[in-house]
């Protein structure tokens, strides 16, 4: 594989390579303030990394030092090839690297969904790797997952990608109404008006895959069509690509809806994060629609965790804190379930103080 690294030399009980990067691909590979440096650093703590111009010396334990060396060779060749390097691509191609030696993260992670205005999109963690390659091979695509992780920005480049290789003739996005503390009738304006807040980050991302002079027209020709979940009811949609976002907000009643207005030539995925239902009782059609479908072919759920969090660092933190508060939450609820159960076992046992008392004869 080609590289930018020659190996000086390489000891007995501790292994020593040293690497020449150019400067620029230098600048990149260490990244701002060299974090980049610091997130190897943390995933392998027995590796001595140390960088004087061009060169970067590995010390350590000689397994761990390959491992290390692969990891930089890998990323340069994201560099080569013009991937912008975050760290969710470090972590990433570290912990594919940990599984399977052999394998190629900047080949996997490298292949781009769309290009626009001179920005790549394409899945960086391996979550998300699966979740893309799942679009592909099946006609209806789950995507759970916390915040962050890209569920429904991925699923709107392949349908735009799917759009632009005439795969299908049209794409609808689609959202329900639902208020997160808010009430649409207090909202000033039409009905449009009151809904639009709703479609926006639909409309914002589009403008960020498609060319914005060009989303208009699509919009009026009615090859693009952003629309509430009601506006869904009663129609076929054929030759569609079809994305049903925030769908942890859908009633079980909506969420059959949806799914039975699949056609032909068409293909669906659903966006959503069951720890975030803004439904006044609670009752999610996503939640439900795990265990009604689960066994059913040609459908997948992609289950996308903290890991393929490719915001800030800390939100994956905060994902996990909220999911170790609801895991606590939900053990102490079961704790208390059962206790309740138990006293009303024992009171039925002992029987009730009328019950005990004597009978009185009839006169």
């Amino acid at each position: 594989m080609p590289s930018d690294s020659s190996v000086n030399g390489q000891g007995g009980a501790e292994g020593e390579v040293s690497l020449h990067v150019d400067g620029i691909a230098m600048v990149r590979l260490l990244g701002p303030q060299d974090r980049f440096l610091s997130t190897i650093e943390k995933q392998y703590p027995t590796v001595n990394v140390h960088v004087r111009g061009n060169e970067i010396t590995l010390q350590g334990d000689p397994a761990q030092v390959e491992a290390v060396r692969r990891l930089i060779e890998e990323l340069q060749l994201m560099i080569r090839n013009g991937q912008v390097l975050g760290e969710a691509e470090v972590t990433t191609s570290a912990k594919m690297l940990g599984i399977d030696s052999s394998s190629s993260p900047s080949e996997l992670l490298g292949q781009a969904i769309l290009t626009s205005r001179g920005k790549s999109i394409r899945p960086k963690t391996l979550g998300q790797k699966q979740y893309v390659d799942a679009i592909d091979q099946n006609t209806i695509v789950f995507g759970i997952g916390p915040a962050g992780t890209g569920k429904t920005y991925l699923a709107m480049a392949k349908a735009v990608q799917a759009l632009q290789r005439k795969e299908v003739e049209r794409i609808i996005l689609t959202r329900p109404a639902v208020e997160a503390g808010e009430r649409l009738g207090f909202l000033p304006g039409t009905l449009t008006d009151k809904i639009d807040p709703y479609l926006r980050p639909l409309y914002d991302a589009l403008n960020e895959m498609m060319d914005p002079e060009l989303v208009p027209k699509l919009l009026a020709a009615g090859t693009v069509e952003v629309a509430p979940l009601a506006y869904m009811r009663g129609r076929t949609l054929n030759s569609s690509f079809v994305v049903l976002d925030e769908a942890q907000n859908t009633t079980p009643e909506q969420m059959k809806m949806f799914l039975t207005r699949l056609g032909f030539g068409s293909r669906m995925v659903v966006t959503g994060d069951i720890t975030q239902v803004d439904l006044p009782a609670g009752s999610s059609g996503l939640r439900l629609v795990t265990r009604v479908l689960n066994d059913i072919d040609d459908i997948y759920f992609a289950r996308l965790t903290s890991d393929d969090v490719v915001r800030h660092s800390l939100v994956g933190r905060i994902v996990d804190a909220y999911t170790e508060y609801d895991a606590q939450k939900q053990a102490q609820r079961y704790e208390s379930d059962q206790a309740r159960e138990f006293a009303n076992r024992a009171e039925r046992r002992a029987g009730s103080p009328r019950d005990r008392l004597p009978k009185r004869r009839p006169s």
